[in-house]
């Protein structure tokens, strides 16, 4: 049996890597997809081998292993580098007969390790990209990112505020507008009537949660959202003069890139779940200050709304690299 080798951090895995196991898988009877990590590594390196595996489960021949990456001594010559690496691997490791590598350090390496190097596209011509360009601008490389692991990239985007402010229309416009999904506030699904109790706010907060998960790994880039547990908490307060430990718990799991506080200064339109037309200011300025108890950035968007619209999209724009 003929056994290859690929490392790296896979910080994040793209396309290119993806390109290279699989031209190393189909040159070997198995293949360990080493992953080396560090406790300073800039993603975790739980969520980097959960993308390994899961790119890989149809192949059995693939096989996924995590190794710590504290043998490493940069101050060495490249010979004399590899040489620890290659220590290091053959105590953890089977034999290993082949490497795989698409970098200049291969053939040192694999020296060391007693295998034959293999080069597989070292000018990256096939997968002209770096884990490095990719971490420092997602956007402009998204192409070269696996559907698995674009959900880690993704931006949320929060249109927060008071009720009647246009939060649900402008999330719905936006993604539309930047072919992305959004994620409307699921407490109209759910509710008929502001008669609601403990266990109905609790199914909400839920409900949004899931939502926002689902419609992350489907999105293009970003996602925008009608509300946030933020606010499920607020109208827990107000309807039912308490918030129950699981919506503190709930709000803690998704994080938003992006606030916008959409502003008070557009039409009130009534509709059979909106109590608060005659308290406004009043709750206006309670979301506000929900967002600065937290320390929690916004953008204020006020005007009317194609105003609105012009200014969300000016930042949206931004945010993509788009002039």
């Amino acid at each position: 049996m003929r056994r290859g080798l690929v490392i790296g951090k896979f910080m994040p895995i793209h396309n290119g890597h993806v390109a290279l196991i699989n031209f190393a898988a189909s040159h070997c009877d198995e293949l360990i997809v080493s992953m080396s990590f560090t406790p300073a590594d800039k993603i975790d390196p739980a969520v980097r081998f959960k993308w390994i595996k899961e790119i890989f489960k149809d192949q059995p021949n693939i096989k996924p292993a995590t190794i710590a990456d504290d043998f490493d001594d940069e101050t060495l010559a490249l010979e004399d580098r590899t040489n620890i690496w290659a220590i290091r691997m053959k105590a953890v490791y089977p034999k290993i007969d082949l490497l795989f590598s698409s970098e200049f350090y291969g053939e040192p390496f694999a020296f060391n390790l007693d295998a034959e190097h293999i080069l597989f596209d070292e000018p990256r011509k096939f997968t002209p990209v770096s884990a490095t360009l990719i971490r420092a601008n997602p956007f402009q490389y998204w192409e070269f990112i696996p559907k698995k692991v674009r959900p880690f990239f993704v931006k949320k985007i929060c249109f927060y505020g008071p009720e009647s402010t246009g939060k649900s229309t402008m999330a719905e416009k936006m993604a539309l507008h930047y072919q992305t999904t959004f994620v409307p506030e699921v407490a109209r699904e759910l509710i008929s009537s502001n008669n609601i109790t403990v266990d109905d706010i609790i199914k909400i907060g839920i409900a949004q949660t899931e939502r926002v998960r689902e419609k992350t790994n489907s999105a293009n880039k970003i996602v925008f959202c009608d509300t946030d547990l933020i606010t499920t908490k607020i109208y827990s307060r107000y309807y039912l003069n308490e918030v129950p430990q699981i919506l503190n718990d709930l709000e803690k799991e998704i994080s938003y890139d992006l606030y916008f506080l959409l502003d008070i200064d557009v039409e009130w339109v009534p509709d059979h779940l909106r109590d608060f037309g005659d308290k406004r200011l009043e709750m206006f300025n309670l979301f506000k200050d929900e967002l600065e108890k937290r320390g929690i950035a916004y953008i204020q968007i006020d005007g009317d709304y194609k105003a609105r619209e012009e200014k969300i999209k000016k930042v949206i724009d931004s945010i993509l690299g788009k002039s």
